[in-house]
């Protein structure tokens, strides 16, 4: 028998062994989980949710850059677009005004990403989005008005 063939035969064995033993429940792999502030997605105004991240102070800001469409026809899914050209940016976050729950999503970005993320978002009702940079533990935003025509959250 040669040798890739025994080693290939030895890693099978050992990862069904493994398999049946978390099966039974006698191992508990542990399963990885982002971190996320429950207060500040619970948050139901944008006051509550800024508090929530630490960002009550947060300065309007040219460097940071929120894309999004000035019409969104479906508000189920509307794709947002967040730059900063602010060195060391370490969060972003993307908040709706008039959604029952302001916080739509943050991102941490490792030290030396760039920072630039794209997603859609759902939004209820015709209202200003929120684009939320954190760089240097402080706080920069910038705000676009979105009219939605077809409502996404319960609309």
């Amino acid at each position: 028998m040669n040798q890739s063939r025994r080693e290939a035969l030895k890693a099978g064995a050992g990862m069904g062994l493994f398999g049946v033993l978390v099966a039974a429940g006698l191992l508990k792999p542990e399963v990885a989980r982002a971190e996320w502030n429950k207060v500040a997605f619970d948050a139901k105004s944008l006051d509550e949710a800024l508090k929530a991240l630490g960002a009550s102070d947060a300065a309007e800001s040219g460097d940071v850059v929120l894309t999004a469409a000035d019409i969104a026809e479906n508000g189920a899914v509307v794709p947002v677009a967040v730059s900063s050209k602010l060195p060391g940016a370490q969060q972003i976050a993307i908040l709706v005004e008039k959604n029952p729950n302001t916080l739509a999503a943050t991102f941490t970005l490792p030290e030396g990403t760039m920072a630039d993320i794209q997603t859609r978002v759902k939004m209820g009702q015709t209202s200003n989005v929120f684009a939320l940079v954190k760089a240097g533990d402080k706080f920069y935003m910038a705000k676009k008005e979105i009219k939605v025509t077809l409502g996404g959250c319960g609309g």
